[in-house]
């Protein structure tokens, strides 16, 4: 048997694919960066709420898994930026339908979401 053999009889490929993209903020960051290259401080200001050791976190993941490349430049002073790589642009389809569903959903009358209630 394969390695591949290996791998797809001992995990679902559903279950691996959500587990790389189930931390919280890998899809924000990755969803920034579908727009272009962007430096730490770019995606710590468009990602209102995560820490800068969070969002560390978070692109070494998923640069260990291939879909963030991390350029260096050796100016003063450094700076880092970070992109997709073309196994993160794979993603894009699957999240774009994602987003679609969710706009379907959140329009139905029986979706329910607190933000849409009056405080009371």
């Amino acid at each position: 048997m394969s390695k591949m053999e290996d791998c797809l009889n001992s995990q679902c490929p559903i279950e691996f694919t959500l587990d790389i993209l189930g931390g919280k903020w890998s899809i924000p960051i990755l969803r920034e960066l579908f727009s272009g290259t962007r430096r730490t401080h770019q995606l710590q200001d468009a990602l209102p709420g995560i820490s800068s050791k969070t969002l560390m976190v978070r692109l070494r993941e998923l640069e260990r898994h291939g879909l963030v490349e991390r350029q260096i430049f050796a100016e003063v002073p450094l700076h880092v930026e970070y992109s997709l790589t073309d196994k993160g642009r794979q993603i894009q389809p699957v999240l774009t339908s994602l987003y679609q569903v969710g706009v379907q959903w959140l329009h139905q009358q029986d979706c329910y979401c607190p933000l849409g209630e009056k405080a009371g």
